[in-house]
């Protein structure tokens, strides 16, 4: 459902990514983890078709992107890091929004934002301005969005940065009913805690490059622990969970 087939971006000399290959299977869950600029961001942008490799193909559902973005996007659902949206819209405005955007009739839209709000637990703030809302809601706004027109592909790009303990559990357990749904998501994080909460496997990146891709367990086979497998691995000491 997600594949990376030799992806690379160059800006001038300095490669953000080289030579990324990978693929997400229909059904499972992926953690991309790295350091802070590994790549995860560029890998995710170049997968969505938002910006244009250098080299390699990326592939959503079996559309090449660059050639086909349209109805790759039709299948895929997107939370950029600090995802835009209207301040002064309130969630089920910016919804209605994006449901008139995607050409949903009105009995979909009604059906379609019903679910969203229900399962990413909007209900309590539904008609407050987005300006008001907690950082934590305001990425269950964003995961709504994403999730609006039934994709069955999902990228997040660190879908509990700056959240509170309390926020990750609830993106945790929205996390957990998408599995539960058979959805396929890729979610980039570089806070060891959530590869081993949300995902069975782990593609793990630095400096651009792939240097594991696996299951969770088998990153730390010689139970050194995961920390030290990430600096290991990576020569950084991964982030503290909040």
């Amino acid at each position: 459902m997600i594949e990376s087939i030799g992806l690379s971006k160059y800006y001038g000399i300095f490669a953000a990514i080289q030579d990324v290959t990978f693929q997400v299977g229909e059904g499972e869950v992926v953690a991309f983890l790295g350091p802070n600029g590994a790549g995860k961001s560029t890998t995710m942008k170049l997968l969505t078709g938002y910006i244009a490799p250098s080299a390699g193909q990326a592939r959503i559902a079996g559309y090449e992107m660059q050639e086909n973005r349209l109805a790759g996007s039709a299948r895929l659902g997107y939370l950029p890091e600090n995802g835009p949206l209207y301040p002064d819209m309130t969630p089920s405005s910016l919804l209605d929004f994006f449901a008139e955007a995607r050409g949903m009739n009105k009995s979909v839209k009604r059906e379609r934002l019903e679910a969203v709000v229900d399962l990413c637990a909007l209900s309590s703030v539904i008609h407050k301005p987005i300006s008001k809302l907690s950082k934590g809601y305001r990425q269950r706004v964003g995961m709504a969005q994403a999730l609006l027109h039934e994709p069955d592909v999902l990228i997040l790009d660190e879908p509990t940065a700056g959240l509170d303990p309390n926020q990750i559990r609830e993106v945790r357990r929205t996390m957990e009913r998408l599995r539960d749904m058979r959805k396929t998501v890729l979610l980039s994080t570089h806070i060891l805690q959530e590869v081993t909460a949300m995902a069975s496997r782990v593609i793990l990146i630095d400096e651009g490059r792939i240097k594991y891709d696996g299951p969770v367990a088998q990153l730390d086979p010689n139970n050194e622990g995961l920390d030290a497998a990430f600096a290991r691995l990576t020569g950084h000491a991964p982030a503290a969970a909040v």
